[in-house]
């Protein structure tokens, strides 16, 4: 199993009125948020996967639970508070790319504190974190501690997935993913991501940086341009991306990440020890897979992520 951590919400996304008014906006709500996103696409890539979040007993809230229930997600770590559900109002630019303006302060997602840290058995074999969760608190501190105390006991990997709606203060987002990225083994990071938390500067200067830690591999993704493979033992080189008329990008970094957990796990190599036996063949055809999965989700509508049977086999 992989213990997935941090926010689940709703993303609202605007929809054309025929009326006309100003004064009427439609809009179309789909359960989300970053981790979210990547439990459900772990299930639907054949990965026993949990979700260690707060979930508001509101509306929302429930039907957020339904959701994680439907698709077959482990609940055992899901805490309830009386606090809102997190909304994420969402515009799509004319390249696919969301923008993202939330409203989430006091939400339940952010609340899980030290004394809600899990104790974790040996059925789990990696952790992924990432997105606001990382620098929001109180939830922020709560992860930080629970990737200190599992690193080097379980598969760790990381997305920045940065998002400056939430929390605007980069430098405090520079500071707790320099902290985390030396405790990860296994980094997905967007060049975007990269060019909000260190403008100006090179991508293999910063991922060869993050080499010198644990982390023996990174994926950077790079849009229409496909990824890069970043690793230690074999150096760098770059996967293409698939065609595909995009109807929006909205979850596709979150498939890619479902995808490198999914892949490593059907070949039982979901482990610290699996990743650093990787061959560079085998590197090459994870991330092909990967790839691949995200090019389907670009093609879709909000974050609706592929099913194992929809992929070639890798």
């Amino acid at each position: 199993m992989y213990l997935v951590c941090g926010e689940a919400l709703f993303d609202f996304f605007s929809e054309d009125d025929a009326s006309g008014l100003a004064s009427k906006v439609n809009f179309k709500a789909i359960a989300g948020g970053s981790p979210f996103n990547v439990a459900v696409g772990l299930r639907r890539l054949g990965v026993d996967a949990a979700l260690f979040a707060g979930l508001s007993t509101d509306y929302l809230g429930r039907r957020l639970l339904q959701v994680l229930l439907d698709e077959g997600v482990c609940t055992d770590y899901l805490l309830d508070f009386a606090a809102p559900t997190t909304l994420a109002m969402v515009a799509v630019g004319a390249n696919g790319s969301p923008h993202y303006s939330f409203r989430g302060e006091g939400c339940a997602d952010r609340q899980l504190r030290l004394e809600h840290l899990p104790t974790l058995g040996p059925e789990v074999r990696g952790l992924h974190i990432g997105s606001f969760s990382l620098v929001v608190q109180p939830i922020a501190d709560t992860l930080l501690a629970l990737v200190q105390r599992e690193s080097g006991k379980r598969l760790i990997s990381l997305d920045p997935n940065v998002r400056l709606n939430p929390e605007p203060d980069i430098d405090l987002w520079r500071s707790r993913i320099a902290t985390l990225v030396e405790h990860a083994d296994l980094i997905k990071v967007s060049d975007e991501d990269l060019s909000l938390l260190y403008p100006g500067q090179a991508p293999a200067q910063i991922i060869d940086g993050w080499l010198q830690h644990r982390c023996h591999l990174v994926c950077l993704t790079r849009g229409g341009e496909g990824a890069t493979v970043f690793s230690r033992a074999f150096g760098s080189w770059s996967v293409p991306a698939c065609s595909v008329q995009i109807a929006d990008t909205v979850g596709a970094g979150d498939t890619f990440q479902a995808a490198l957990i999914a892949w490593l796990t059907e070949q039982q190599l979901d482990s610290v020890e699996g990743l650093r036996q990787l061959s560079r063949e085998q590197i090459d055809a994870m991330v092909r897979f990967a790839v691949q999965a995200a090019a389907l989700t670009c093609g879709k509508i909000g974050p609706d992520l592929p099913y194992r049977n929809q992929l070639e086999l890798q």
